[in-house]
């Protein structure tokens, strides 16, 4: 009977081991095993296959990461995540936020990263940012205008996201990639406004998952 018993509870523990691990979503051997991407795992992976494949030089991030790693699961930690790819590739990488609080945090995070040489913070308003840039864009990760339950906080963060994708539209070239986060969520997330018009100027979806990942209609995978 006790051998039974014992028996029971090693099964037991072995299914939820073996559970844990199937919903731990990491992006090891990248990051860190300890760190979880939940949700965001596999676009976060194919973005990094595809920066590869494509040899990145310039990443433009709208909405920082103000938690780092700490907010792996939750917000994602893509400054430091696609910061870290442009450190070994010797891009460049620049993350816009309009919130000072975020931005102070963000920039903490990324000197703790020692990622300092390759990413760097701006303090602006996005869209103004957006217009600013004169390179060729290689990767664009849209993920500011928080999004909320109220619908006319959904409608502007969805227009505020097309907005910022028409900014910067004349950068892209036909190997670019573009990542938008929260995209399921009520009303069609921050990018349905924008993934509409990109699906009509020559962009089709690649993934669709909690983000959405889009390319050009010619892209060379």
């Amino acid at each position: 009977m006790i051998t039974n018993f014992i028996l029971g509870i090693a099964i037991v523990i072995g299914v939820y081991v073996i559970v844990k691990a199937i919903k731990y979503k990491s992006l090891y051997p990248f990051m860190p095993r300890r760190y979880n991407f939940g949700k965001r795992r596999v676009t976060f992976a194919k973005v990094l296959e595809l920066l590869n494949n494509t040899k990145a030089k310039l990443i433009i991030e709208t909405g920082t990461s103000r938690q780092g790693l700490r907010g792996a699961k939750g917000d994602g930690a893509s400054t430091i995540v696609f910061g870290k790819w442009a450190k070994e590739n010797k891009a460049k990488m620049h993350s816009v936020d309009i919130n000072e609080t975020s931005v102070n945090e963000a920039r903490k995070e990324v000197m703790q990263q020692k990622l300092s040489d390759a990413v760097e913070v701006h303090l602006s308003d996005s869209l103004e940012f957006l217009k600013s840039v004169t390179e060729p864009v290689d990767f664009l990760y849209l993920d500011s205008y928080d999004y909320s339950a109220d619908v006319e906080v959904q409608k502007k963060s969805q227009e505020h996201h097309l907005l910022e994708f028409k900014a910067i539209e004349n950068q892209l070239h036909d190997q670019s990639i573009v990542l938008i986060d929260d995209c399921k969520l009520p009303n069609g997330g921050k990018g349905k406004t924008a993934i509409a018009y990109m699906k009509q100027n020559g962009w089709k979806v690649l993934l669709n998952k909690y983000q959405v990942l889009l390319v050009r209609q010619d892209f060379k995978i």
